[in-house]
């Protein structure tokens, strides 16, 4: 049986990955919901991990991955790796009728430096616009995106910026 408090522990690690990212401020105090085929927790280690058809839900926000492990260091830091084909994370922003999306094969959060990594097929959308590369990072405390296309093996290829016109009506 799993530890509540590593459940929020879990829970709280990705939110953070998401929450800066995405953020719905009000997201933050709903309950978190987690469903997956199994868990398991390693108190000795401060490591917890859900696989399976795993599914985080707190009010708009939603992560799922087949894997997601969060360890803490004594600290209190926490490192969030949630892995799947893809993984994925969708949450409405922030006082808008706006979702941004996310897609990778692997997501990671450090909490310690604030750094999201989407890795492999990475993919960004909010409503039109689009960013896609092999690595997407995003920098929660700088709020500054970095896009990397493949380098190296069978996976070659650029990135890919889709930006659509602004909507906003410029009065004369």
């Amino acid at each position: 049986m799993i530890n509540k408090q590593y459940l929020g522990l879990a829970a709280g690690a990705l939110l953070l990955a998401a929450g800066p990212v995405w953020a719905e401020r009000a997201d933050r105090d709903k309950p978190i919901n987690i469903e997956a085929d199994n868990g398991m927790l390693d108190q000795a280690n401060q490591l917890t991990v859900f696989t399976g058809n795993v599914l985080i839900v707190q009010g708009t926000l939603r992560i799922t991955g087949a894997e997601v492990s969060v360890k803490q260091d004594t600290q209190g830091n926490q490192n969030m790796i949630s892995k799947g084909s893809p993984t994925t994370m969708r949450q409405k922003l922030d006082d808008k009728n706006e979702y941004v999306t996310g897609q990778a094969n692997q997501i990671t959060y450090d909490s310690k430096t604030g750094i999201a990594v989407l890795t492999g097929n990475a993919l960004v959308t909010r409503e039109g616009d689009r960013v896609k590369g092999h690595v997407i990072t995003y920098n929660t405390n700088t709020e500054i995106y970095t896009v990397k296309g493949a380098t190296g093996g069978k996976q070659r290829g650029r990135v890919s910026v889709i930006l659509q016109p602004s909507t906003t009506q410029k009065s004369n």
